[in-house]
């Protein structure tokens, strides 16, 4: 059960990271902004958003660049628990910003 947990969470998490950035990126030539596509990132994780950090440190004029880390629960038993493999979520997503001609 945790392995499929994480592996869904990682995958959940990949997708909305990718979806804002590229939200980003394409409102770049349409006046979104970060915040903006955060708040909907956030909103599409419902309550495991708490869980989750946003990093858009390396966002350049040409690249959108999001790091989201995350941490998920353990659904074992404290004393089985351990280092739980796929525990710590660290995705960096960059979409590249494309510019009309």
């Amino acid at each position: 059960v945790q392995v499929m947990y994480n592996l869904y969470a990682t995958s959940v998490v990949t997708s909305v990271a990718y979806d804002a950035a590229r939200k980003v990126a394409g409102a770049r030539l349409q006046g979104g902004t970060i915040a903006e596509a955060e708040s909907d990132a956030r909103r599409a994780l419902g309550r495991y958003a708490d869980r989750v950090s946003f990093d858009w440190a390396a966002t350049t004029a040409d690249v959108v660049v999001l790091r989201v880390r995350a941490r998920n629960p353990s659904v074992m038993l404290p004393a089985l628990a351990g280092p739980v493999a796929f525990g710590d979520i660290d995705r960096t997503v960059r979409v590249r910003v494309e510019r009309l001609r």
